[in-house]
């Protein structure tokens, strides 16, 4: 949204495009902003395993407090369970400092409204605003000064949260959990156990530059292999900061956020529970979900790629499902905010409910063949360019029966492509990837 806000918060390489400096300035304008007139803010803290989280994590509650508020440290913890706490236990707002699925040397803040949700555009103009100097802000001083408190029960909670809510126990199931060597790390192990599922792990080592490193929702290969070695019943990958769940199958065959949404939309309308009889996707989900669900009575408002715009979709729409192909899932009667481990437990119900494995719960739905390809560029808006524009249309006649989505991602320098169609998805990603590579050096030179 403007230079350092995207679309999932503030996110850039640490020590380089995100500082601490830049940390410690939000925490200043957080505590200010939500303080004042005799009431003393409480902010809570969340961060993921990358090594630059500690130092953002200090940084960060070091400004909160240089401005009078206090600053709740939940420590290790995942994206969700920030939102939960802030929503349940009444916070004025909340950080988690995350760069998700991104690579270790990336780093973010993900700022949380009081209400668990993405904070409002109109705040984040005016944070920006100060990052940039446009104003000042006074320092507390003596007793004014807030304070750090550790809040490692406010993540005890969470988990006592998560744990009330599957309806049966999970004796008997063997499940593979792959962690990312993220935040998932920390809960989603400690809750299968709780439930009675005997659990087989991977990507539980973090050690501080492993996150996201050949495992996770964006590497289940290892996942795959491991549900397949191991003859388990299913598989759940999280990202670094676990509001994403991708599944494995008992066949070791992947199944993304479309497959999730395909059977819990199933579950949900024959329970009574799915308002409207509709959800909300994004552009990237697959044509093939939208037929499959059409099938079954279920209709799909498509939205932008983002899980705030499905968020605000649902809302809008009254609909209590909704997600994304890269498995942020939310469920909006539990959370307000995609959710992996919540997801992986929705996704757990519904096997034992109807006693079917997971392949037998995605067969009624048909898939067109994708392919995507990211597309590193020193400049996003390449892609309006009238070369790059002419390059699409060329590549849309080469697809049969499909479409071809370009975006900017949100949270990376890259150029995102999707092809969907019977034929001619390899032709035309290459077709789009050489225009928007002469472009962009074009434009850089």
């Amino acid at each position: 949204m403007g230079n350092y806000f995207g679309t999932d918060g503030f996110r850039g390489r640490a020590n380089e495009t995100l500082t601490a400096a830049h940390a410690f300035k939000v925490g200043r304008i957080l505590g200010y902003q939500f303080g004042g007139g005799g009431k003393r803010a409480r902010v809570v803290v969340g961060k993921d395993t990358r090594r630059s989280s500690y130092m953002l994590e200090y940084a960060l509650a070091a400004g909160i407090t240089a401005s009078g508020a206090d600053a709740y440290l939940l420590h290790v913890t995942t994206t969700p369970s920030v939102s939960y706490v802030v929503k349940s236990e009444g916070f004025d707002c909340g950080v988690m400092i995350s760069a998700s699925h991104n690579p270790y040397e990336d780093n973010g803040l993900k700022l949380i409204s009081g209400f668990g949700e993405k904070m409002d555009d109109g705040l984040l103009r005016r944070i920006e605003g100060y990052l940039d100097g446009e104003f000042a802000l006074p320092l507390s001083t003596g007793s004014d000064i807030g304070r750090t408190v550790d809040f490692i029960a406010g993540r005890n909670r969470y988990l006592g949260y998560l744990l009330s809510l599957p309806h049966t126990s999970f004796r008997g199931m063997r499940v593979g959990l792959d962690c990312a060597n993220g935040s998932a790390w920390a809960i989603s192990k400690a809750v299968f156990d709780a439930l009675g599922a005997e659990v087989h792990l991977t990507g539980a080592e973090p050690d501080g530059v492993n996150i996201n490193r050949g495992c996770g929702s964006t590497h289940p290969e290892r996942l795959q292999a491991l549900v397949k070695e191991r003859e388990l019943d299913i598989g759940f990958a999280f990202d670094g900061d676990a509001d994403r769940c991708i599944c494995v199958n008992e066949r070791g065959e992947r199944v993304d956020g479309d497959g999730i949404l395909y059977l819990s939309a199933k579950r949900m309308k024959a329970k009574g529970e799915l308002e409207k009889n509709g959800i909300a996707v994004t552009v990237m989900s697959n044509s093939g979900l939208v037929g499959s669900l059409a099938r079954e009575g279920i209709s799909c408002t498509v939205t932008p790629v983002g899980d705030r715009f499905v968020y605000e979709e649902m809302l809008a729409k009254g609909y209590a499902l909704g997600g994304e192909q890269s498995g942020h899932i939310i469920f909006r009667k539990y959370a307000s905010t995609g959710d992996g481990i919540l997801t992986s437990l929705m996704v757990m119900e519904t096997l034992l409910e109807t006693k079917c494995p997971l392949s037998v719960l995605t067969e009624g739905l048909i898939l067109l063949p994708q392919k995507t390809k990211s597309v590193a560029v020193q400049d996003k808006s390449v892609i309006g360019s009238r070369r790059v524009k002419e390059a699409v249309l060329e590549a849309e006649k080469l697809l049969v029966g499909g479409r071809l989505v370009l975006r900017p991602s949100g949270t990376e320098p890259v150029v995102r492509i999707l092809a969907e169609g019977e034929q001619g998805t390899d032709e035309a990603i290459e077709e789009v990837t050489r225009a928007i590579v002469e472009e962009d050096v074009c434009a850089g030179s």
